[in-house]
């Protein structure tokens, strides 16, 4: 084995990148939970990747056929529905899992210097994710997944001048026809996962280069024994593969439980009317787009102005993009930052959950004038940011971890 892998070394770096990465790379003694989410995205991305490449060998990508296909899938084809649930749970779980995953970030000043090329790429991640999302959505050829997709598409009709060019650019026809679940089906299943991946391992090559922050925010470069070991880290390898394996395995009896007992949970996960074949006559008395992106949803609807809902929905997201030059507090960790921040956090997380639920719900006007709050405090949280957060009274950062 040893004159193996030394054959396999001298023409390609895998101890190298085994001990760079892995049993050589030291990571913050202290991690706690909200470190697990990490590791479970790389799980539940694989879940995706696999499940996928089953469902495509029984799938048929046309507007004839397609709702047919999962049909197939789930009645006849051997282990099929199974693999199809995995599937659908599994695009809810990456969400909650990233949304989990941002919020650790955003509590421990993850995106700060120098770790502001990890966040832009996360959230490019994110991006693509969300672009991956959609295109899957409009493949089981169901009543939500057409009208959905119509609903969403005609936003780029808002646009001057190219916005109707640009639309049926994207569908590729005058309505959503076959070519659209086509040409969408080509880049749910190719392009969208090589991109992910792509991005996947630029964001964990970005960081491994600068090390993981943590709950302290403080640096573990700083003190080092005299082999260069620092002092407040441990291995990733065994350490914090082990502890990830426990995270995993509870998630594992969750997400199974789910997908066994309750796939659809209450129409949130697998929507009733997407058990109706697509019908171009019969719309749906409520579309909404799937859950994850309600918080987005809401806040289009939230403005009387289509043109500029469109606008405020797309600076929603890109507003993160631009967060690490934002926070302008000398501490990365919510624990030493003073009540402004916590209490902004606060407001944030409460305004995009509200968002999400009333993104879901038929508009009313007292729903709708919610939803113009909410939108308000969601931006007023990164606008105000570089006002409070070099304003506020802050904690002294302890030098080593408290653990």
């Amino acid at each position: 084995m040893s004159k193996f892998m030394d054959w396999v070394d001298a023409r390609f770096p895998a101890t190298k990148m085994w001990e760079d990465h892995l049993s050589k790379y030291y990571a913050p003694k202290n991690f706690n939970f909200f470190y697990f989410f990490g590791s479970l995205a790389l799980l539940v991305l694989v879940n995706q990747i696999v499940t996928g490449v089953w469902l495509t060998m029984s799938y048929t990508p046309s507007a004839e056929e397609a709702f047919a296909s999962v049909e197939y899938i789930m009645r006849d084809v051997e282990y099929g529905s199974i693999l199809r649930l995995l599937h659908s749970t599994g695009a809810s779980a990456f969400f909650i899992v990233v949304y989990l995953h941002m919020f650790r970030g955003l509590l421990y000043g993850s995106y700060q210097k120098p770790r502001e090329l990890v966040w832009v790429f996360g959230m490019l991640i994110y991006l693509a994710l969300m672009a991956e999302a959609f295109m899957g959505y409009l493949l089981p050829w169901g009543q939500m997944s057409y009208w959905g997709a119509q609903v969403i598409i005609s936003l780029f009709g808002a646009i001057p001048v190219i916005g109707d060019d640009l639309t049926q650019w994207i569908r590729g026809d005058y309505l959503i026809s076959g070519i659209t679940l086509n040409r969408f089906f080509a880049l749910h299943v190719v392009a969208l996962p090589i991109v992910i991946l792509g991005l996947v391992v630029l964001h964990i090559l970005a960081l491994h280069e600068v090390g993981s922050n943590n709950p302290d925010g403080v640096d573990i470069k700083k003190h080092k024994d005299e082999n260069g070991v620092p002092l407040d880290g441990i291995a990733f390898h065994p350490y914090y593969t082990v502890k990830d394996i426990v995270g995993v395995v509870v998630f594992l009896f969750i997400f199974c439980f789910i997908v066994f007992f309750f796939p659809e949970m209450g129409g949130y996960f697998l929507e009733k009317p997407n058990f109706e074949q697509a019908n171009a006559f019969k719309t749906p008395e409520h579309i909404a787009p799937v859950w994850y992106f309600t918080p987005f949803y809401a806040i289009l609807r939230a403005i009387p102005d289509k043109l500029m809902g469109v606008i405020a929905m797309g600076a929603a997201i890109a507003v993160l993009f631009v967060l690490p030059w934002l926070d302008r507090s000398p501490v990365k960790s919510m624990r030493y930052k003073g009540w402004l921040s916590k209490i902004w956090l606060v407001v944030f997380c409460i305004s995009f959950v509200i968002l999400g639920v009333l993104g879901v719900l038929a508009p009313t006007p007292e729903r709708t004038l919610l939803s113009q709050v909410c939108t308000f405090l969601y931006f007023a949280y990164f606008i105000l940011m570089p006002f409070y957060t070099r304003l506020e009274k802050t904690k002294p950062v302890p030098e080593r971890v408290t653990g």
